[in-house]
């Protein structure tokens, strides 16, 4: 893999696709199929050998990482105490091996940002992925805790932060604005979903 020019990554959950053309690299997650190992294998360990070693590459200006709605450790204060009790019961259930995966990935990319401000870092967070084509409506930057999104419009708002002066934790389910608004208000208003975490723990842990 070549660092030779200006380039961002794109991490898909799922399978090898480009997001946003020229621009993103193609990386594989897992997608927490596979078993516990697989799972560990692609979604901690790769991710956050590829974050370290943009964030040590000045050339790549952009890493976006698509993680998952319920991928923080504490409750984000828009959500009401019902949703943060059905999120933790998922996380330590169904995905008790894909959430720690994901959440130190999303933490280590954001630690990255305080080594170099000038990586342009973006967490992307989907609801449940549904099967479906573009519907140009979403719901983004601090959503309710469940929902859903189609994967079509996850790659169109992926591309567009790539293509935008974005950067931080995105949340994402299906709306009612067009990506274009969403995307203009949540730069604009500074939305990030990372508030209410620990940043002092996720920089002394991934220093």
């Amino acid at each position: 893999m070549s660092f030779g020019q200006p380039v961002c990554f794109a991490l898909v959950v799922t399978q090898w696709s480009p997001i946003a053309g020229e621009k993103a690299e193609q990386i594989v997650g897992a997608g927490g199929k596979g078993g516990p190992e697989r799972t560990q294998a692609i979604d901690h360990d790769s991710c956050i050998y590829f974050v370290q070693a943009a964030a040590d590459t000045p050339s790549v200006t952009k890493f976006l990482l698509v993680s998952f709605l319920g991928s923080r450790r504490f409750k984000a204060p828009w959500w009401s105490a019902e949703e943060w009790k059905e999120t933790q019961d998922l996380n330590h259930g169904a995905l008790k091996n894909y959430y720690p995966a994901k959440l130190a990935s999303d933490e280590c990319l954001t630690a990255q940002t305080f080594k170099r401000a000038s990586l342009q870092a973006i967490v992307l967070r989907p609801g449940l992925l549904i099967d479906g084509a573009v519907t140009g409506k979403v719901s983004l930057g601090k959503t309710k805790a469940r929902g859903s999104v189609t994967r079509a419009d996850v790659a169109v708002v992926a591309a567009a932060l790539l293509d935008s002066e974005g950067k931080g934790w995105f949340d994402l389910l299906e709306g009612d604005e067009t990506i274009s608004d969403a995307i203009t208000r949540v730069i604009k208003d500074k939305v990030d979903c990372i508030v209410g975490e620990d940043m002092e723990s996720m920089i002394r842990d991934h220093s």
